[in-house]
C-alpha cells in the first residue's frame, strides 16, 4: 500500500488533471521525470505541484497520458443516462410505491396510502426521509399546480440530477485513487449498466444510500475523511441503517491505518448530533411519541421472531442471478477482484513498483465494502433485488478494476517489445469490455421496457380519465402491487380500492382524517388497531364488490380463480384502454430477458394489461368510502 501523498490546500480540477498527467508521463507540472534507459513503462516516482507551489509526490507509469473525460462531460452524459431512466425505468418494487410514494402523496396533496411501517405503535419509517424528498416536489406543485403525475416525473427527473452529481464525484475520487484508466472504465459502465438504469430513479432508502455511498467512497477516495464520516452517517441514520456496512472499511482506514482516532470520534459525534436531532424532532412530531425510527427498524428485522422472512425467501443462487441480469460478466469479474488483482500483482510483480493498484489504499481495503455487503446479504433468507442497490456502484469500480488488470496482463505477456504505454496496445480490449457490457445492458433495459410499460401506460391512461369532481374509485384485485401511486390518479376525487384476490397478506389503507373533536391531530398520528406485523391479512381493507368500482386494472392472464375471474369477459365491463404485458411463463427465458431484434417477439408471449370501465356503476356513498 502506497504512502500517503502530501498535499496542498485546496486542490482544484486543474490539480487533479495536472497530477494525472504526472502519473502518466505528461510533462506538464512535472519536476522530475522518468529515467528513459531501460524500460519507458515502468512505474518510477514523480514530483508535481499543485496550484499554489506546493510539491507532491505520485507513483505511476511515466509516458503518454490517457484521455479522461472531465467531470463536466461525465456529468452530461451520467445526466442523459439518468433522465432517460426516470421516464423510462417504471417502479418494479410494491415497497416503493406503498412505503415512500404513498406516504409522500398524504404529505403533499392530504390523501394516500398508509402501511404498517407508519403506524405510531410501529413507527419504521422516518418522516423526514419522506419530506427531504416531497419538498422539492411540493415547492414545484406550489408554483406550477401541475398535474400530479407531472410531479411524480418532476421527483424522478430531480434523483436523477442528484444521482449523477454524485457519479461524478465518486468518478473523481475513482481517479485521484485508481488512475485514468480505471476511472474512465468504471464511468462507462455506470453510464451503462442496466443496474445503475434501474436503482438510479427509485424512490427507495437502498437508492438513496446508493447515492450516499457514491459520496462516502469518493470522499474516502479522495482522502476527504470528515466527509467521508458524514456521508456514512447520513447513510445510515436518515436512509438505511443497514448501511453503515459499507462505512466499516472506512473506519478502520482511519482508525487503525492512519491513527486518526480524535478526527474519527469527534466527527461521529458532530455527524450524529447534526442529524438525529432534527430526526428525532420530525419523527416525534409526525408519530405524536418520542420516535426512533432506525432503531425501530433494525429491531424490527433482526431482534425479532418473525422479522422480515415473513414476506418471502430466496435460494443463494439469487442475487448472482440478479446481478448477472443487471451487470452482466461485469458482476461475474467483480465477484473475482480480489483473486484476479492478487494473481495480476504476483504475474507482475517484476513490472509494478506498488503492491496494489490504488495509490493509497490496499485492494483487498477499497474492496472490502462490496465484499462485506454480499456476505451479509446473500446469506439472509429474505433476498430482495434493491439490497443490492447501495454497491451498485462498487461493482462498477471492481469490474473495471479488473478489465484494467486483463488490459496489463495482456500488455506484459504478450507485447514483446514494451516500449509504448499498455494502452496503446490494450485499448481495443477495453473498448471491447466496455462495448459487450454495454450492448447487454441495452438489451436488458430494451427487455423490461418492451415487457413492462404496460403497467405505467395504463395508470397513464387512468390520468387522463374525466375529473368530475365526484367520488370516483378505480379498483384493483390480484394486480395491486403494480400499483403506481395516487400521483398517476387525475385529483384526490379520485380513489383506489382493492378486491379480494388470492393474496393472504397484509393491504394498506388511506390514512385516517383526524375527527373535528381532536384539534390540532395530525393524520400520522392515529393508531390503528387493524394494522399489524406479521404480515397477516386484514379484511377491513377490500372493499365488498366489483359493482361498486368504477373503473378497474386487471390482466388477462390464466391465472384465474374465483377469487381472481377474467372480469374482461364479463357484460358489465367494458374496455377503455389495453397495452401489452409479457407473459414470463410463456416466453423462452433468454429472450424475456434480453431483447433481441426481430427474434425476441417470436418467442416470447405476451396478455393484455387492461383499464376496465363499469356500465352504469352504483356510487359509493360517504358511508361506504
Amino acid at each position: 500500500m502506497g504512502g500517503p501523498r502530501q498535499r496542498g490546500p485546496g486542490r482544484s480540477l486543474k490539480d487533479l488533471k495536472r497530477e494525472i498527467n504526472a502519473r502518466n508521463g505528461g510533462g506538464e507540472g512535472v519536476s522530475g521525470g522518468a529515467k528513459q534507459g531501460g524500460r519507458h513503462d515502468r512505474h518510477t516516482p514523480a514530483e508535481v505541484v499543485d496550484g499554489n507551489g506546493v510539491p507532491y509526490t505520485t507513483g505511476q507509469v511515466q509516458s503518454a497520458e490517457p484521455w479522461t473525460p472531465s467531470p463536466y462531460t461525465a456529468f452530461k452524459v451520467l445526466l442523459s443516462a439518468r433522465l432517460g431512466a426516470a421516464v423510462w425505468s417504471g417502479i418494479s418494487d410494491c415497497d416503493e410505491t406503498f412505503n415512500y410514494w404513498e406516504p409522500a402523496h398524504h404529505l403533499l396533496y392530504g390523501q394516500g396510502l398508509q402501511t404498517w411501517e407508519y403506524d405510531p405503535r410501529f413507527a419504521l419509517r422516518s418522516y423526514l426521509y419522506l419530506l427531504v424528498h416531497a419538498i422539492p416536489g411540493w415547492v414545484y406543485a406550489k408554483l406550477v399546480q401541475p398535474n400530479p403525475m407531472l410531479v411524480f416525473y418532476f421527483l424522478r427527473c430531480l434523483f436523477g440530477f442528484v444521482c449523477a452529481l454524485c457519479e461524478v464525484y465518486f468518478y473523481r475520487g475513482v481517479l485521484c485513487e485508481f488512475g485514468a484508466n480505471v476511472g474512465r472504465l468504471c464511468l462507462a459502465l455506470l453510464v451503462f449498466s442496466a443496474g445503475m438504469f434501474i436503482s438510479s430513479t427509485a424512490f427507495l432508502p437502498s437508492t438513496t444510500s446508493m447515492y450516499l455511498t457514491l459520496l462516502s467512497i469518493g470522499a474516502w477516495f479522495h482522502q476527504q475523511y470528515k466527509l467521508a464520516i458524514f456521508f456514512t452517517a447520513l447513510s445510515t441514520f436518515l436512509s438505511w441503517p443497514f448501511a453503515a456496512l459499507i462505512g466499516l472499511p472506512i473506519a478502520v482506514d482511519i482508525v487503525l491505518l492512519k491513527k486518526q482516532v480524535r478526527l474519527f470520534t469527534t466527527w461521529c459525534l458532530i455527524s450524529a448530533g447534526t442529524i438525529l436531532g432534527p430526526q428525532v424532532m420530525c419523527d416525534s412530531y409526525y408519530y405524536g411519541r418520542p420516535v426512533f425510527a432506525s432503531l425501530n427498524i433494525v429491531w424490527y428485522n433482526v431482534f425479532t421472531s418473525h422479522g422480515p422472512d415473513l414476506y418471502g425467501t430466496e435460494p443463494p443462487e439469487f442475487y448472482l442471478i440478479n446481478g448477472i441480469l443487471n451487470f452482466n460478466f461485469v458482476f461475474i469479474l467483480a465477484l473475482f477482484v480480489l483473486p484476479i488483482q492478487t494473481g495480476a500483482r504476483y504475474l507482475l510483480k517484476s513490472e509494478l513498483a506498488s503492491p496494489g493498484t490504488g495509490f493509497f489504499l490496499s485492494d483487498t481495503l477499497s474492496q472490502s465494502p462490496m465484499y462485506l455487503w454480499l456476505l451479509v446479504f446473500w446469506t439472509t433468507p429474505h433476498k430482495e433485488e434493491r439490497f443490492l442497490f447501495p454497491i451498485y456502484p462498487l461493482i462498477c469500480l471492481a469490474g473495471a478494476m479488473v478489465i484494467d488488470s486483463c488490459q496489463k496482463l495482456f500488455y506484459f505477456l504478450f507485447v514483446k517489445v514494451k516500449s509504448r504505454h499498455f494502452l496503446h496496445h490494450t485499448t481495443w480490449l477495453g473498448v471491447l469490455a466496455i462495448s459487450v457490457s454495454a450492448l447487454l445492458s441495452l438489451s436488458r433495459m430494451t427487455a423490461l421496457y418492451q415487457g413492462y410499460h404496460g403497467v405505467t401506460d395504463i395508470w397513464m391512461r387512468v390520468n387522463q380519465l374525466p375529473d368530475f369532481s365526484a367520488p370516483t374509485t378505480v379498483c384493483v384485485g390480484k394486480e395491486w402491487y403494480r400499483y403506481q401511486s395516487s400521483f398517476f390518479l387525475p385529483s384526490t376525487s379520485f380513489k383506489i380500492a382493492f378486491l379480494k384476490s388470492d393474496f393472504r397478506g397484509q393491504l394498506p389503507k388511506y390514512y385516517s382524517k383526524p375527527h373535528q373533536n381532536t384539534p390540532g391531530l395530525l393524520s400520522t398520528q392515529i393508531s390503528h388497531s387493524d394494522f399489524n406485523d406479521l404480515n397477516m391479512e386484514e379484511t377491513s381493507r377490500y372493499i365488498n364488490h366489483a359493482g361498486k368500482c368504477h373503473f378497474l386494472v386487471d390482466l388477462e392472464d390464466t391465472a384465474v380463480s374465483d377469487l381472481q375471474p377474467n372480469y374482461a369477459s364479463h357484460a358489465n365491463w367494458t374496455v377503455e384502454a389495453e397495452f401489452e404485458f409479457l407473459d414470463p411463463s410463456a416466453s423462452h427465458p433468454l429472450f424475456r430477458a434480453l431483447y433481441v431484434p426481430w427474434l425476441s417477439r417470436r418467442f416470447t408471449k405476451y396478455n393484455r394489461y387492461l383499464l376496465l370501465r363499469r356500465v352504469s356503476p352504483r356510487r359509493i356513498t360517504p358511508s361506504e368510502d
